[in-house]
């Protein structure tokens, strides 16, 4: 088997990985009708017609979710909490959302330049995603707070929209860090960019209550500095502005455009910076109990993978 640059070897792809076109519908139609509801309360419609409209759509999308989820191949759940060990709490020890990417050594100085029209299919498709992953973030947070269990399908949808999200980041305006066009997937494939999340066994139920707004807001705020916008006056009296992520994209982008060479020092600060992000992007969508660590961890790998020691 071939490895990508860097050493990393592709993950096979299972032929149970495979998307379901009806699941898929089911999440589009959900989002549809959910979005009609609104509209139907925004202008003083029907009450009853508009609560029918929500339900139904709220349980397609469920439905649809978890219909995808129950087909890809799940990572197993955290060995600490199965085995009655504790992880090791090694500062450099790996958390349990890992963040990947292989810079692409051959890439074209001007690609760059289209690949955010080539990604428009990939944005449409993960609009409709990213509204599933809200609604099945809520449900598996009120299933959590009664069972203290993230529903593992659930769970895989919710990793396999983020996964997606981060492969088209990473080959359009996040890293532009290859030419590969990304596949139309939820699951693992041999792409140069990989997301996973660990599941864990067990979750807590108060912090359901409290984590996704209390205790991840110093990590919301620096996030917001690192990939919010930086505002400045325009003359006439408007704003614009760019975030400091974006900015450093750019700044590679023009210096990829007039030499051919993709500086490793910005793509490893790149890197690090969307892995803090999609961190704390795991720990408010209830994945995980482990806070997410304040640290910049660049390059294209993971730290080592944590070790667990004997309590």
């Amino acid at each position: 088997m071939s490895t990508q640059p860097g050493g990393s070897t592709p993950q096979p792809h299972a032929p149970i990985d495979k998307m379901s076109p009806a699941h898929m519908l089911s999440i589009i139609v959900g989002d549809l009708l959910g979005a009609g509801s609104l509209i139907v309360f925004a202008n003083s419609g029907p009450v009853l017609a508009g609560l029918l409209m929500l339900v139904a759509g709220l349980a397609l999308i469920i439905l649809g979710a978890a219909g995808l989820g129950s087909r890809m191949s799940a990572v197993p759940a955290m060995a600490s909490l199965n085995a009655g060990i504790r992880p090791d709490t090694d500062s450099n020890a790996s958390y349990p959302a890992r963040l990947e990417g292989q810079l692409d050594p051959n890439l074209t100085r001007w690609m760059w330049l289209f690949k955010w029209l080539l990604a428009i299919p990939h944005y449409i498709v993960l609009a409709f995603l990213w509204v599933a992953f809200i609604v099945v973030t809520v449900a598996a947070g009120i299933t959590i707070l009664f069972t203290s269990h993230y529903p593992p399908s659930l769970f895989r949808f919710n990793v396999g929209v983020m996964r997606w999200h981060w492969r088209v980041a990473f080959y359009a305006t996040g890293v532009m860090g290859t030419d590969n066009y990304p596949p139309f997937t939820l699951a693992r494939t041999g792409y140069p960019a990989t997301f996973d999340v660990e599941q864990p066994a067990k979750l807590s139920r108060w912090q359901v209550l409290v984590k996704s707004w209390l205790f991840a807001l110093p990590h919301l705020i620096i996030v917001g500095l690192l990939t919010g916008s930086v505002w400045s006056s325009t003359a006439d009296g408007g704003t614009n502005g760019m975030s400091l992520l974006g900015l450093l994209v750019f700044i590679t982008a023009v210096i990829l455009l007039f030499t051919g060479v993709y500086r490793m020092g910005l793509f490893n600060l790149i890197m690090g910076i969307n892995r803090w992000m999609y961190r704390t992007i795991s720990y408010t969508a209830l994945m995980s109990d482990d806070y997410p660590p304040f640290r910049l961890d660049q390059g294209p790998q993971e730290p080592p993978i944590r070790t667990a020691v004997a309590l």
